[in-house]
């Protein structure tokens, strides 16, 4: 059973940056694909930044830019450099992991209804 578990979360003023990591406990992201997935109060979970088996990365249009999704397969890790954050980016963020080799147009969300293994999640405000 793999399990994720995020860190690095926190409170931050309009225009900062953050860095969220993602550790697993056993070697998952040397295959297969992951992402960073967030819901924020009273709306539904939504992707955020995905990297597939090729390492090809994917990111939300609202993130774009600002937002780097990276992997360190040697540290078993998946990272999410956040900057010029905005109060629009408070939520509680989730890594997601599955080691199968998925294919979709809609490459995020469809990793997000079938990734097989999510940590708890870690919170982000943004203050303006």
């Amino acid at each position: 059973q793999v399990q994720l578990v995020e860190s690095g979360g926190g409170s931050v003023q309009a225009g900062g940056s953050l860095t969220l990591s993602c550790a697993a406990s056993v070697h998952t992201f040397s295959t297969g694909c992951m992402g960073w997935f967030r819901q924020a109060p009273g709306k539904s979970r939504e992707g955020v930044a995905t990297i597939d088996q090729n390492h090809q990365t994917t990111y939300a249009d609202s993130v774009k830019g600002r937002f780097t999704i990276s992997t360190d397969n040697a540290q078993n890790a998946l990272y999410l450099q956040m900057n010029d954050l905005k109060p629009d980016d408070t939520a509680i963020y989730y890594c997601a992991a599955d080691p199968r080799n998925l294919v979709s147009r809609d490459f995020m969300a469809f990793l997000g209804r079938v990734a097989r293994y999510w940590g708890r999640g870690t919170q982000v405000t943004v203050s303006s």
